[in-house]
């Protein structure tokens, strides 16, 4: 009896579900329209500041610059707060074929100005103050899969990843690092995003001037990285910059290009062209490298590599009475090698070996020629941001708002070239909530300054930090 029981309650079972009528999964509906938001605030003890009471509210540079920084005995205190929002819209229309995105910034330090116009200030009482900063506001367009064309003001960064779908720690450790470009720029690239390689081809119009008039800088990007293993991936790129516009334009009062106060401001070198309105120089300059990684992020291994080298290259050259004479050549040439081994569970448990080394120029161009590199840094500030060296006094570090200062601004170390690194011991005392670092890095210049030594620096640094949710 019980054995007819169970036949006959498997045999009524199906035909019950079989009654049941059949529901759909409903899919999400992609949002048009999102906002991302992100706030950071902080407060900082130490003894740097700008003598200049005009450059308070915002200081980029080399400390001891045109900057005008320098350390006291007295200790600074003070709160500072930025917040980034991001404006995203895809509208169904286009059924995902095009992106814009649209994002701002708002810096100030606590209690510093109210009532008036420009960034990085106005959190003084009664507020008030009329201080976003524009950053990008670009469209994605999508005709293929993979394939994406980004057109507008948008990230320049030089890292063969898509900067809109890519952390940004991953583009501090790969490519480049952000050494030679990390800014924003208006301009329109074309890229390919494959499951093993990635392309981009990129137009920046980094300066107009007068558009009747051939006074422009302009950048061309080819970048192109290949999966050579699972693990190992390799890229070459080149990067073209055509200056014609002798000095115009640039960070207000402190212009553009290789002999413009804005290289005593950022701490590159400000080439003695002896260009004037009536004989202007013109510049092409040329970077031609390779990069490499593996498992840079610890995500598929304990041991992790990457680096990359470049060659600068390019001529300068100035107008005279008899027509266009060369005035300089640039041969110089710069090298990374990042090194790490994951002993732990997480990525905070690591050590870490950051080498850098670049070629300097000690004659100030009396045999014709720079021998040191260029960066972004010399159009822009900042144009490059390495901050993922290790330091956190030799070289800027990301962990700021207003005032982005080191030793070294610029990996050119104006112009003199350096060779150095740092070392690193993390550990995750609780995993991926609690974490303690302890470093130590050093840098000698190549070129010793006028009235000055090689030595750098040294510097021991540490670090806490607490994440409340994963």
């Amino acid at each position: 009896m019980f054995l007819l029981i169970l036949v006959a309650s498997t045999n009524v079972f199906p035909q019950q579900i079989s009654k049941l009528k059949p529901k759909s999964v409903q899919k999400e509906t992609p949002r048009e329209f999102q906002f991302i938001a992100y706030f950071f605030s902080q407060a900082v003890m130490n003894n740097v500041y700008a003598r200049n009471p005009f450059l308070t509210g915002q200081t980029i540079g080399r400390l001891f610059g045109a900057n005008t920084t320098t350390t006291s005995d007295a200790e600074t205190f003070y709160f500072e707060q930025r917040i980034l929002p991001f404006f995203i819209y895809q509208p169904k229309l286009l059924n995902g074929r095009a992106i814009l995105r649209a994002s701002f910034e708002i810096d100030w330090t606590w209690g510093d100005q109210s009532y008036g116009t420009g960034g990085n200030s106005g959190a003084a009482i009664s507020a008030d103050q009329v201080n976003i900063q524009t950053q990008n506001v670009e469209l994605e367009l999508i005709p293929a899969p993979r394939f994406a064309i980004n057109l507008g003001l948008q990230r320049l960064f030089d890292t063969p990843y898509n900067p809109y779908r890519t952390v940004f720690n991953t583009m501090t450790n790969t490519g480049y690092r952000l050494a030679f470009w990390g800014t924003d720029a208006v301009g329109i690239n074309l890229r390919y995003d494959g499951d093993f390689s990635r392309y981009k081809l990129g137009y920046y119009q980094l300066y107009e001037n007068n558009i009747q008039l051939k006074d422009d800088v302009v950048l061309w990007e080819l970048m192109a990285e290949r999966d050579i293993t699972p693990t190992w991936q390799q890229g070459l790129s080149l990067w073209y910059v055509m200056d014609r516009a002798n000095g115009a334009g640039g960070v207000s009062i402190l212009g553009q290009g290789l002999n413009s106060l804005l290289n005593e401001y950022n701490g590159t070198i400000r080439l003695p062209l002896g260009n004037t309105v009536a004989k202007p120089y013109k510049a092409d300059v040329y970077w031609l490298g390779t990069f490499w990684n593996r498992n840079p992020e610890f995500t598929l291994g304990r041991a992790a590599i990457s680096g990359f080298a470049v060659t600068n290259r390019g001529s300068i050259d100035l107008k005279e009475t008899d027509g266009w004479m060369k005035k300089a050549d640039i041969e110089g040439y710069a090298a990374n090698l990042r090194l790490g081994y994951k002993y732990g569970q997480t990525a905070d448990d690591a050590i870490l070996a950051d080498l850098m080394i670049t070629s300097g120029d000690g004659d100030t161009l009396s045999d014709g020629k720079y021998s040191g590199v260029l960066t972004g840094n010399t159009w822009a500030a900042p144009g490059a941001i390495y901050i993922s060296h290790g330091s956190y006094l030799l070289m800027p570090h990301g962990n700021v708002v207003n005032r982005f200062v080191g030793a070294m601004n610029d990996i050119s170390n104006i112009g003199l070239g350096f060779y150095g690194g740092s070392v690193a011991v993390q550990k995750s005392i609780i995993p991926n909530k609690l974490a303690a670092k302890i470093g130590y890095a050093a840098a000698i210049s190549q070129q010793a300054p006028p009235f000055g030594g090689k030595n750098i620096g040294r510097e021991i640094n540490g670090r806490i930090s607490f994440q409340p949710h994963v």
